[in-house]
């Protein structure tokens, strides 16, 4: 019989890689923590917020890729051209197909 690297006499023990003892971390516990620190970063800034317009052909190639994927087709790579040629119509043949899409569900 020959024996492979595998078989040996040392007994495996199971390793959970997500168990993890909390006690050697250097930040507090969420108990330990007063309730005006609970925040590793401040909180944001309302007046500092980004507000990035989207060109409204990109946000009805956006919708498209979402009703299409939301329909049980979801694009491939390849009709990226006809996705693109469907954005440039009129937004309302575009509210027209995602209707159609919509209701094929």
């Amino acid at each position: 019989m020959t024996s492979t690297a595998f078989e040996h006499g040392t007994p495996q023990t199971f390793v959970d890689p997500y168990a993890a003892d909390t006690s050697q971390f250097p930040w507090p516990h969420p108990a330990d923590r007063h309730p005006d620190t609970d925040y590793l970063l401040p909180p944001p800034n309302p007046t500092q917020r980004l507000t990035p317009a989207i060109d409204p052909r990109d946000r009805r190639r956006l919708d498209l890729h979402a009703a299409l994927t939301a329909a049980g087709v979801p694009p491939h790579p390849e009709d990226r051209h006809a996705i693109d040629q469907i954005s440039a119509l009129p937004a309302d043949i575009n509210d027209t197909l995602q209707r159609w899409l919509h209701h094929t569900t």
